[in-house]
């Protein structure tokens, strides 16, 4: 049995606070519902945003608008904008995040990202 039900939830971003997180470059805000195994954050980059570091979590994430790029440690980039997501699993690649206009997204990430072997 599953003890991580989720009940129907409704969330109302305008009423969920934001919290600021400085980049290498620029300022991301979170607003963030956290559930047991889950978080769900809508995301914003100021303009200009450089992730201040390389991340191994696995997400879901989702433009809702504005273009960003999603760089891996080997070097490869790719350009999301508004409508793309990207999906990786905890521990498969060293991603990081930046804008140049700005961009605000839906990021998904818990327990059933983590790998297995």
């Amino acid at each position: 049995m599953n003890n991580r039900n989720i009940p129907f939830s409704l969330i109302d971003w305008t009423n969920v606070p934001k919290s600021e997180h400085k980049g290498e470059n620029g300022v991301a805000y979170w607003q963030t519902m956290q559930f047991e195994g889950l978080r769900i954050r809508l995301v914003e980059y100021s303009k200009g945003y450089i992730a201040d570091h390389w991340c191994t979590k696995g997400h879901i994430v989702h433009c809702l608008e504005g273009e960003f790029v999603s760089e891996l440690n080997n070097g490869e980039k790719s350009i999301l904008t508004q409508g793309m997501t990207y999906v990786v699993t905890d521990e498969l690649s060293s991603h990081r995040s930046s804008t140049e206009n700005g961009v605000k997204l839906l990021i998904i990430d818990g327990d059933f990202l983590k790998f297995n072997n």
